[in-house]
């Protein structure tokens, strides 16, 4: 059998007051964190998703005529196995391009 052993509550308590008057004795500026994304971030995000939702509808559309027969044209067309991929991968390529930008920098 193993003892389980419980930080005391006093141990705790002191970290806290040391780390508080720690942060009070330094008295440097406090700066407010910035927003990991900005609305330019969000604009490229919403642009990627429109070119994905798009890729996935070319993807999709269509329709034989008659359900009985097989058409190839409308099935492996240029549009649905050529444009909607390279869309999809380019709507994905915008998403990065969203997440990795960085904000602009303004003068104080």
């Amino acid at each position: 059998m193993s003892k389980v052993v419980k930080p005391s509550t006093t141990t705790i308590t002191a970290a806290r007051a040391t780390t508080a008057t720690s942060a009070v004795k330094k008295d440097k500026k406090v700066v407010p964190l910035q927003p990991l994304f900005t609305k330019d971030n969000y604009l490229w995000m919403i642009i990627g998703g429109v070119v994905i939702a798009l890729g996935m509808v070319l993807m999709s559309g269509g329709k034989n005529q008659d359900p009985n027969v097989f058409d190839y044209n409308v099935v492996y067309s240029f549009t649905r196995i050529t444009v909607a991929p390279i869309l999809i991968v380019g709507g994905l390529v915008i998403e990065i391009f969203a997440v990795f930008k960085k904000p602009k920098v303004t003068a104080e």
